[in-house]
């Protein structure tokens, strides 16, 4: 005995578009931010953009996202002395946005790890973006 089967046809599945930027904006919020940041992490975070809230500092970061470097070797490229570039590292070492490595007398400086060069490169690339009309 030989079974038939009948195949009903399907709709075609049709796949909704990609949703809208701000869809998408308030979907990525409502995750990153479950629960709300504590005071002291709110504080911390403030103070962490506080201190790349300075231009100079900012050029040092530019400067130790290629290659570590030495105070000496900043300065020159900053265009400031070795005295102010050492106490801007000091500040950037203190939030733990730099680390040293020393090498006999001499002192390297780097990035602390990926998530401050992956936060400079976002701050850069957002401040490269096209702008639309001031608001």
């Amino acid at each position: 005995m030989s079974q038939t089967t009948s195949t009903v046809p399907r709709p075609a599945l049709t796949r909704p578009g990609p949703p809208s930027p701000a869809t998408t904006v308030r979907r990525r919020a409502a995750r990153a931010i479950t629960p709300p940041l504590s005071a002291e992490t709110a504080q911390a975070l403030a103070e962490t953009f506080r201190v790349l809230g300075d231009p100079t500092r900012i050029r040092l970061i530019a400067a130790m996202a290629v290659a570590e470097r030495c105070v000496g070797d900043l300065a020159s490229l900053v265009g400031m002395s070795e005295s102010a570039v050492s106490h801007q590292l000091r500040m950037l070492r203190a939030a733990r946005l730099v680390r040293t490595r020393r090498a006999g007398r001499q002192v390297f400086y780097t990035l602390d790890d990926a998530h401050i060069l992956a936060l400079f490169e976002q701050g850069l690339s957002h401040v490269h973006e096209p702008h639309g009309d001031a608001r």
